[in-house]
């Protein structure tokens, strides 16, 4: 038998952390110099004043994938199992102009922000670790059970022509208990 080893990353705790752990996120963006503010706290669903450039800041209110998908479609793949937990996102825009600027995974514990240069192609790769990479099993790429280990995590995927997207990283596969993988 393999002796099990245990990656720095690793999530060591037995259960799944509580849902609302981490604060909502909302997001402000100045239409002059296009500076982004998320926005996190007890208060953060509140409409905030954030001024920058002399201008009131826009707050980016996020829409479904489906009001968007005409555009761009957004997926995502969990995979790394219990060492190398990640969230892969994907996506394909009809039109160059339709492509991402930047996405924010909300996690169990925060958040990451990442910038989409214009020669990046999918995907954008979000490396999990300690609560964040929490997983009931140690299948890669995900099944996508019932369990739906990272429940709670948000995608948030932004372009001026699009807007704000949000995709919630709750997804079931029918086929889970088959083994039969469906691909992002």
């Amino acid at each position: 038998m393999a002796e099990q080893k245990f990656g720095p990353r690793r999530c060591r705790d037995t259960r799944k952390p509580p849902a609302g752990q981490c604060p909502e996120v909302v997001f402000y963006r100045c239409a002059e110099c296009r500076t982004l503010f998320p926005v996190t706290g007890e208060k953060a669903l509140e409409e905030k004043e954030i001024l920058c450039c002399g201008h009131k800041a826009e707050r980016l209110v996020p829409s479904a994938p489906e009001q968007t998908e005409d555009k761009i479609k957004v997926s995502y793949q969990i995979t790394g199992g219990y060492n190398d937990n990640a969230v892969q996102v994907f996506w394909k825009a009809e039109k160059l102009k339709y492509a991402p600027e930047w996405i924010y995974l909300k996690t169990f514990t925060g958040g990451y922000l990442k910038y989409v240069s214009e020669t990046k192609r999918p995907p954008m790769v979000f490396a999990l670790a300690d609560t964040d990479a929490f997983a009931y099993c140690d299948e890669d790429p995900c099944l996508e059970c019932v369990f739906r280990c990272k429940r709670g995590f948000v995608i948030y995927i932004y372009s001026r022509e699009t807007g704000l997207v949000h995709l919630p990283l709750d997804k079931m596969t029918a086929h889970w208990q088959s083994g039969a993988k469906e691909k992002a």
